[in-house]
């Protein structure tokens, strides 16, 4: 039986009366009607069923320094980036000792027009990134809170400020002032900071050797252990590592590794970055490289593992297994300032027993945390911080 066409338009009219307050309020109303090639339902599907509209992709890598604010207490350059006009230059009055000019788009020219709304002549806290390769540069690991910026106007802009909205005008320019308001690094020009108790500059007493962990996870732990300060930070293989990781892109590229290490430093105000090294064979490193970079009469070793617990069969009582340390008891040699190598294995731990024979037959001591298993990131940030805690106790 067929209805009648006066029949079929009520049966429309209050459908569409139904279905109105939906489409109204429905965030896909502007994009029914149009004819975007990404919009791939017409008006009447809307009504019969959810048609999918497509959506821009967003990419699953993190770019730092573009997403979000970060937050700088130092502003920190390399050496290569020093205005070749005033590298080394004399020691006149009205000339600064160096400059270094940032682009527009850098995210340290961001940082100080968004975040620090600095005008010209304002004053900002600026250093130089000191590496093991640059040793013979006389301006290497400089540290000074009393540069001057100025800003240097591009394209429209005219005004040499900060606009409305905080973006910056163009290129900025930051002056460094001869000692004694700059301090050059001590071993270098015998330059002494006046407060020694912030001398920034001298070698940090704690080394990391840590089990390469996920590359995401490896992003996140580079700025911090650079933040709590490290002197060698060696990245190896393990046994419960996937041979995989050591083909990430921060070891195909290597700017991107300084540049997250680099990040920790400007967090921290440090200028000092720590010494890498890669190793894909851990026990050929055991044997060959361990004793000439952490000797084993100036630095302390230790091992992190968790503590194994067994259920006794009376009642049930967990007794602890093994016995060891905690970083607060570790022994120390008896000659020179306290040193510390720590060796943080991959989550699943070291292997038993074969891992943790080699370490303690090269004299690591095992130390633990606790029965939980942690992350990496966990475990290293509170390795380093016990490890600062326990050097500190003494003259390091």
């Amino acid at each position: 039986m067929s209805l009648g066409r006066p029949m079929a338009k009520h049966i429309n009219f209050w459908l569409w009366i139904m279905l109105l307050p939906s489409f109204i309020i429905s965030k896909r109303y502007a994009s029914i009607f149009s004819h975007s090639p990404n919009n791939r339902c017409s008006p009447l599907a809307f009504f019969v069923s959810h048609c999918h509209l497509e959506t821009p992709q967003r990419s699953a890598h993190r770019f730092f320094h573009k997403t979000s604010s970060v937050y700088l207490n130092r502003i920190l350059f390399d050496t290569s980036e020093i205005d070749k006009d005033t590298d080394n230059e004399g020691d006149a009055n009205d000339a600064p000792l160096a400059t270094v000019t940032l682009s527009k788009e850098d995210y340290r020219t961001v940082h100080v027009a968004k975040i620090l709304g600095l005008q010209n002549g304002d004053s900002l806290r600026a250093g130089s990134v000191r590496s093991s390769g640059d040793e013979d540069h006389q301006l290497a690991g400089l540290l000074t809170d009393e540069s001057t910026i100025t800003w240097i106007p591009e394209g429209k802009i005219r005004k040499a400020q900060p606009t409305k909205n905080g973006d910056p005008p163009g290129s900025l320019k930051i002056s460094i002032p001869h000692p004694p308001k700059t301090s050059l690094w001590n071993e270098r020009n015998g330059t002494q900071i006046e407060d020694s108790a912030n001398d920034l500059s001298d070698t940090p007493p704690v080394s990391l050797l840590l089990a390469l962990p996920r590359p995401l996870q490896l992003g996140r732990i580079l700025p911090m252990v650079s933040q709590l300060g490290i002197d060698q930070l060696v990245l190896t293989n393990a046994r419960k590592v996937p041979k995989d990781y050591f083909g990430s892109h921060i070891f195909r590229k290597p700017e991107v590794l300084r540049g997250l290490l680099v990040e920790g430093l400007a967090q921290s105000g440090d200028v000092m970055l720590p010494n890498v090294t890669v190793t894909k064979r851990l026990k050929i490193f055991m044997e060959d490289e361990l004793d000439d970079m952490f000797p084993p009469g100036e630095v302390a070793r230790v091992i992190a593992h968790p503590q194994r617990k067994n259920v006794a069969e009376n009642g049930g009582k967990e007794d602890e297994v093994n016995s060891v340390k905690r970083m607060a008891s570790i022994d120390f040699p008896a000659n020179g300032p306290r040193r510390i190598l720590v060796a943080v294995g991959p989550e699943g731990g070291w292997d038993e027993p074969h891992e943790l024979d080699m370490f303690t037959s090269k004299g690591f001591q095992q130390i633990s945390l606790g029965t939980r298993v942690l992350r990496s990131d966990v475990a290293v940030v509170s390795l380093l911080a016990l490890a600062h805690e326990v050097c500190a106790t003494d003259s390091c």
